[in-house]
């Protein structure tokens, strides 16, 4: 897909709003000062090799699709220095509150891509992606919405091409129903196995989880959570 095609075509994957509560003029000055410096270009050619997006020598990459407040995607960017971390995030409040904990924090290893997940997953080149995360996505609980649900089987054609063999695809939810559709939709897929050997692998949090706000809530509420695991083949 040629640039011009990829910025033409309607949003494929992203349904939600954009904006929330305005945000004060400090916050967006610092976003409009920090964005240009981290989001990743797409009508420029993927780098070669790709890991050289990130200013610093990385061994890994590793992609986080709708990471929300950016908990997570900080925690794992000041754990791991030498993986390098893509975020993509079109609400954008959420994108200048991770902007604003990356520039605190001084972390070099996170780059970031504000609108649908799909254009950068097209943009990416073969097997280059350690590791995909998708934390707690939009469940789309209405059955006439189900098709909105971002993993698909053409999703995980995407998630197949960009992973390297034996790259893993860590999914969350607290949404039985969203659980279910992402174990049939994988086994259908045959190109990834569910690593699980028991129970208590996917309903013990990853290794090093730091829990998020949103996972917080759904257990006040009553919902527990499940952590797929599935590496690519």
């Amino acid at each position: 897909m040629t640039d011009m095609e990829r910025r033409g075509r309607a949003t494929e994957a992203f349904f939600g709003r954009r904006k929330g509560k305005a945000l004060r003029e400090q916050q967006a000055d610092r976003l409009a000062t920090l964005l240009p410096a981290f989001i990743i270009d797409l009508s420029a050619a993927p780098p070669e090799p790709p890991k050289s997006i990130f200013p610093d020598p990385v061994e890994k990459m590793r992609l986080e699709i709708g990471f929300g407040g950016g908990e997570h995607l900080i925690h794992r960017a000041l754990e791991t220095p030498s993986t390098g971390f893509i975020g993509v995030e079109p609400f954008v409040n959420s994108m200048q509150k991770l902007l604003a904990r990356v520039d605190e924090t001084g972390a070099r290893n996170v780059r970031v891509y504000n609108d649908d997940a799909t254009q950068l997953l097209d943009w990416l080149p073969d097997h280059c992606l350690d590791q995909i995360d998708l934390l707690y996505p939009d469940p789309w609980p209405k059955r006439k919405h189900w098709k909105r649900r971002f993993v698909s089987k053409t999703n995980l054609d995407r998630f197949h091409r960009v992973l390297k063999p034996g790259g893993l695809f860590c999914f969350a939810s607290d949404i039985d129903t969203y659980v279910n559709w992402t174990l049939l939709k994988c086994r259908d897929h045959g190109g990834f196995e569910w690593t699980a050997q028991n129970a208590a692998d996917w309903l013990t949090p990853y290794e090093g989880w730091p829990s998020t706000r949103y996972e917080a809530k759904a257990r006040r509420e009553g919902r527990s959570s499940a952590y797929l695991t599935f590496k690519r083949v």
